[in-house]
């Protein structure tokens, strides 16, 4: 668990290391998790893997889909247009009461998208937001994606960071709805990289740099 002295009551929130997991168990339980939860419930950062699956969410339009590569497309819903999910990448899930932290949604998104940048940082890569594209970018192309869904006040979904993967099945689909979009991973950046132990520890750092943004004051 991990909280900031100062925090509002029930701010502190729960890091669960689910490993890789199928993408549809996991929807499932995001969903039952937010419905099922009360006032009192801690909030939770879901740190993951999935095997290959594309995702399209509430305003995705088929033809982002450019060729069938033999990868299940899930319809879910959280906004956006479809992305990919694969070994390599980390995912974080975030499973928040936004009205009891007192986060507008453009607020959550802007520390989500802080903490990425601030985690690259750490790598000495520089990234930044790109306007009117969430997500974080490397110069123009995205390393990391995010959605969100807000259902009476409370956050599910997150954000995916490209870290070691292989990011062939990007040119099957326009990504985020954006054609030709160029995409990028971390691994690329680092000269000397030691496959999954490091993508694990880049997760973590990750899921710790959300944490740490969820108890800044100031978005």
């Amino acid at each position: 668990m991990s909280g900031a002295a100062g925090a509002p009551q029930g701010a502190a929130v729960i890091i669960r290391k689910l490993g890789r997991v199928d993408y549809e168990t996991t929807f499932a339980a995001m969903q039952e998790f937010t419905a099922a939860r009360g006032v009192d419930t801690p909030d939770e950062l879901w740190l993951c893997e999935h095997p290959p699956v594309f995702t399209q969410g509430l305003s995705g339009k088929p033809e982002h889909l450019l060729r069938d590569i033999g990868i299940p497309v899930v319809q879910i819903d959280r906004g956006g247009q479809i992305t990919y999910h694969g070994p390599g990448q980390v995912v974080v899930y975030l499973l928040l009461d936004l009205r009891r932290r007192e986060f507008t949604v453009r607020g959550l998104v802007n520390r989500i998208e802080q903490a990425v940048i601030d985690l690259l940082a750490g790598y000495g890569v520089t990234a930044a937001r790109l306007a009117g594209a969430p997500g974080v970018y490397v110069g123009r192309a995205k390393i990391a994606a995010l959605g969100l869904r807000i259902k009476h006040g409370c956050s599910y979904h997150g954000v995916s960071l490209n870290v070691d993967m292989d990011l062939a099945p990007y040119d099957a689909i326009n990504p985020c709805g954006y054609e030709g979009m160029a995409v990028t991973q971390l691994c690329a950046y680092l000269p000397q990289w030691r496959g999954a132990e490091d993508t694990a520890i880049v997760g973590k750092a990750l899921a710790d740099h959300l944490a740490r943004q969820l108890d800044e004051e100031n978005p």
